[in-house]
């Protein structure tokens, strides 16, 4: 049987937990509230500058063009530098692009905001999941991965009702739209610098914990580095040219394609669906939100409890695309429309918690870095055509439903192409039953 983890591992986990999992939630929450407000935004401003569709699209794909560009080198610098100051580095500079894109008047102009907001944010999401892996074992990676990854569907909940009074006002002869940009992009620029005295690179410099504390998180950290070095010692180039890695890598696109075309387009899916005022379709785009939430929360712990990750991402995976599937007959009728929009939200973040773990259970150290780069990085290339193909789509038809079922392909085909992965861990995880009595454990 595992041991029990001793007390002092119980108290260090539950301060590392307290001390760093809600600060990183705040700072992705920010992250992708500044991302992802140009959806909102997009109700007035599109028809303010005379924005079409396709410019639209081109224009949230121009971040995710700027955004890959540096995924990787940014990854290595966390894991080889300093994480805190290169996410502080990473949040002053986005807070002040995402301010001067309320200042855009141009397509090329909107262009260029989308092209600097990608690169300024760039690194931020993998630093943060090496950043994780220096001070959280791989048993309780799942749920910390799940912690990060619910500031997506809590950005919408606060961002939407934000957005929905904003759209509306107009102080000092300034759009609302333009202030969304303006006042949400202040509080990067704050975090950014509340980042360099509060986080700590690693567990031997973190003052906060007990001298026992210190050690018994860096010995059990240290272990499972060990454990994977005696499978397979991996160089970053050797990583690289794993076949388990370049498995990861499409389905992780297709997702990527589908998931940035429903951030982005969701406000006006339910906008052109249902021709509601702006502020109640704020409102709506809080259903799906709210069921992601939970659906991200609950698959992350439940893949940690039984230790199981390949399947804890396929079936999120499927159930949203058979959801937006189904939206492709159900498109006449609102109400029943919407249930699917938040039935597939409810799915639509559940799968990144079990995805994120699956590398961290063979890699570790540079190796580890730039994989998540490199996986972030061509995921996010998705980002690029997703938005700009559902524009594309919808003004050459004149239609939603070719995007609907552009955007279920994609989920259904990533759930077919993970469910043909299979990745072991070199480590034990205590999460996991034990194969055999005569099977070893680090804790």
């Amino acid at each position: 049987m595992i041991p029990a983890i001793p007390d002092v591992g119980v108290r260090t986990r539950r301060r590392i937990a307290w001390r760093l999992l809600p600060f990183v939630f705040l700072l992705y929450l920010v992250a992708y509230l500044d991302r992802a407000n140009v959806s909102f935004a997009a109700l007035k401003m599109n028809l303010d500058l005379g924005f079409s569709d396709r410019i639209y699209g081109l224009g949230v794909a121009m971040f995710f063009l700027g955004y890959v560009v540096f995924e990787v080198p940014g990854a290595i610098i966390v894991e080889r530098w300093s994480a805190r100051k290169w996410t502080a580095r990473i949040m002053i500079s986005w807070g002040l692009v995402t301010i001067l894109s309320g200042l855009v008047r141009s397509p090329r102009q909107f262009y260029a905001a989308r092209f600097f907001l990608g690169m300024a944010e760039a690194s931020f999401f993998p630093g943060m999941i090496v950043y994780l892996t220096h001070w959280i074992r791989l048993s309780e990676r799942g749920r910390a991965v799940a912690i990060l990854y619910a500031a997506i569907p809590s950005s919408a909940i606060i961002g939407a009702p934000l957005a929905g009074w904003l759209l509306g006002i107009g102080w000092r002869g300034m759009a609302g739209w333009r202030w969304l940009f303006v006042l949400e992009g202040v509080p990067a620029i704050f975090l950014g610098i509340v980042t360099l005295f509060y986080l700590t690179d690693w567990p031997r410099e973190a003052t906060w914990l007990a001298t026992d504390e210190r050690e018994w998180i860096t010995r059990e950290l240290e272990l499972e580095k060990q454990a994977k070095k005696e499978t397979a010692h991996y160089t970053i180039w050797k990583a690289f040219r794993d076949r388990r890695v370049l498995l990861l890598l499409f389905p992780y696109l297709l997702a990527n394609t589908s998931n940035a075309s429903v951030v982005f387009w969701l406000p006006t899916f339910i906008k052109r669906l249902s021709g509601l005022p702006n502020s109640k379709v704020a409102f709506l785009v809080l259903l799906p939100a709210i069921a992601g939430l939970f659906g991200l929360l609950i698959n992350g712990w439940h893949s940690d409890k039984t230790g199981e990750r390949r399947w804890h991402t396929v079936i999120p995976l499927a159930c949203v695309g058979i959801s937006y599937l189904l939206l492709i007959p159900a498109s006449a009728h609102f109400p029943l429309a919407m249930t699917l929009f938040v039935m597939g939200g409810g799915f639509v973040f559940a799968y990144y918690p079990a995805f994120w773990s699956m590398p961290t259970m063979i890699l570790s150290e540079s190796a580890a870095a730039a994989t998540f780069g490199l996986i972030n990085s061509v995921g996010h290339a998705g980002g690029f055509f997703g938005p700009y193909i559902i524009g594309d789509l919808s003004t050459r038809t004149g239609s939603l439903l070719p995007g609907f079922a552009f955007i279920a392909c994609c989920y259904l085909l990533a759930a077919f192409f993970v469910s043909r992965l299979k990745i072991q861990s070199s480590v034990r995880d205590p999460a996991m039953p034990v194969p055999h009595p005569r099977a070893s454990a680090m804790d």
